[in-house]
């Protein structure tokens, strides 16, 4: 009796059912995206979709908790602020750009060297592996908003502060690398100005400070310091694997300068240029 009328001991099975849901809701748009994808023939809009994505979670979170508190309304916000930016500066550029030649690459070797169809190949490499670690990255969002509402502290305000420099850093890289290929006189040279002058990719640690913030504001309520693993993620992914090693790669054979800019210049963290 006494279980029935105290509901608390069933507040993680809620949990549980919050995170069941989000996960239910994002595999349904990946799975619209990737028949989308099968008319296109390219995934590259997938990219947009990380960002836009985030967001989609972070609201169905915010809808979902009956006692929203600042916490809740900081982590949405902050996320809806960057992922809206991000997503559709991405959707700009694919629209702009046409297909990235990445998943060109991935899909082109994925149908000649494994023999796969474009229908299987697009999903298992693409949106089947994007959606879950999307998810993951995205657990600050959501376990964040759920308890009960207290007011914001040090960590949270911390957190705000780390989050919005992210989003700044991030988003004033992006321009100066859009202004920047816009020349015709820099065809082939190395961007070195700028926020690119004291890291090669502040857009990625723009992307990092943000999720770093949101899990700060996140571990303040409790239960969102369970959320660590997103952003462990996204800086691991950043930093070792679709991120930096891919466009360093790709720099490194078509920009002559680029060796020499990599010997000056801090790969993630800014820092003072180092002397020639």
């Amino acid at each position: 009796m006494l279980l029935t009328r105290n509901r608390k001991p069933d507040r993680p099975m809620t949990i549980a059912h919050l995170l069941l849901t989000n996960f239910a809701i994002s595999a349904a748009l990946f799975i619209g995206l990737w028949l989308i994808n099968l008319r296109t023939r390219d995934p590259s809009f997938i990219d947009s979709w990380w960002a836009l994505g985030m967001v989609a979670i972070a609201w169905a979170s915010f809808i979902a908790e009956p006692n929203r508190g600042p916490h809740a309304v900081l982590l949405t916000a902050l996320c809806t602020a960057w992922g809206l930016r991000l997503g559709v500066y991405l959707l700009w550029r694919w629209r702009k750009h046409g297909p990235d030649r990445r998943y060109t690459t991935m899909m082109a070797l994925a149908q000649s060297e494994r023999g796969w169809g474009y229908a299987k190949a697009s999903l298992l490499l693409v949106f089947a592996l994007q959606m879950p670690l999307q998810f993951v990255v995205g657990l600050p969002a959501q376990l964040g908003q759920w308890g009960a509402p207290i007011a914001l502290g040090p960590w949270a305000w911390a957190g705000a502060a780390l989050a919005i420099i992210g989003i700044v850093f991030e988003s004033v890289g992006d321009f100066q690398l859009v202004a920047f290929k816009a020349d015709p006189a820099n065809a082939g040279k190395v961007l070195q100005s700028g926020l690119w002058r004291f890291t090669r990719h502040p857009n990625y640690f723009g992307d990092a400070c943000v999720w770093w913030g949101l899990y700060l504001i996140a571990a303040e309520t409790g239960l969102g310091a369970w959320s660590l693993p997103g952003p462990v993620l996204i800086t691991v992914l950043l930093t070792r694997w679709s991120g930096v090693p891919t466009v360093e790669g790709r720099m490194r054979r078509k920009k002559p300068d680029y060796e020499a800019y990599v010997a000056r210049t801090s790969g993630f963290i800014p820092m003072w240029p180092k002397k020639d």
